[in-house]
């Protein structure tokens, strides 16, 4: 009986350290930060770890009257790669935690 409970709070404990973890993953990647970009560089931006784009830069070079769709779709593309960036970034640091745990494929962390 006195073994069931050793292994109970040996789980929480487990458990617990796990989360610490996770809320230490999830802060650091809050405050990442990863450039985006379209047409060989000519349209950048940086995105951070939640996915909201913190800045956009458009090279001068691209403007002209008749190329509002181009640069719009450039921006799209952009902000689209840097999200993509991100995300990438966010499951990679949430493996680190959760790697040996043996945790069900698609399981989303934190529960």
């Amino acid at each position: 009986m006195l073994k069931g409970i050793g292994d109970m709070a040996n789980m929480m404990a487990k458990a617990k350290e796990m989360q610490a973890k996770v809320e230490e993953a999830q802060t650091k990647i809050a405050a990442m930060e990863v450039d985006g970009e379209a047409g060989a560089g000519l349209v950048t931006c940086r995105v951070n770890g939640k996915g909201e784009v913190k800045s956009l830069n458009i090279d001068q070079s691209i403007f002209s009257p008749n190329d509002k769709e181009v640069v719009e779709d450039l921006i799209i593309a952009a902000l689209k790669d840097g999200k993509d960036k991100a995300d990438i970034k966010a499951k990679s640091e949430m493996s680190k935690i959760t790697e040996g745990l043996n945790l069900p494929a698609g399981l989303k962390l934190p529960f």
